[in-house]
């Protein structure tokens, strides 16, 4: 079998709106609101315009539906937790991103750890 033929969702880079407003529970009309409000949410689009989330988009959007819809933030409210937040993980010296990587890096090996012991 090809790896076009199986692509788990671990495999899948880019999502749909139609797939995270699926995901998220919402209307596709909010997460497209969402974009304009949070310039942190800087979405790709493909030549037709359409919009590509990737997990990193997927997780933001997550906490944004957290604090707004959870938590009860205004939505300036949210802006601020999300930049307090993004500059939280990037004061270690790595960037934003990297520190993901680093923090998904450490669930994986605590994972493995856990399997040893068994």
């Amino acid at each position: 079998m090809s790896l076009k033929e199986k692509q788990p969702e671990d495999l899948k880079l880019y999502y749909t709106i139609g797939e995270v407003s699926s995901m998220l529970g919402v209307n596709a009309s909010l997460i497209r609101f969402w974009e304009k409000e949070f310039p942190a949410l800087n979405l790709k689009k493909n030549k037709k315009g359409n919009r590509l989330f990737t997990k990193v988009d997927i997780q933001h959007l997550k906490e944004i539906y957290h604090w707004v819809k959870e938590q009860g933030y205004t939505l300036e409210g949210a802006r601020k937790k999300m930049l307090a937040e993004k500059k939280m993980k990037s004061g270690n010296g790595r960037s934003g991103l990297e520190s993901e990587r680093w923090n998904t890096i450490q669930a994986l090996l605590n994972e493995l750890d856990s399997l040893l012991k068994r």
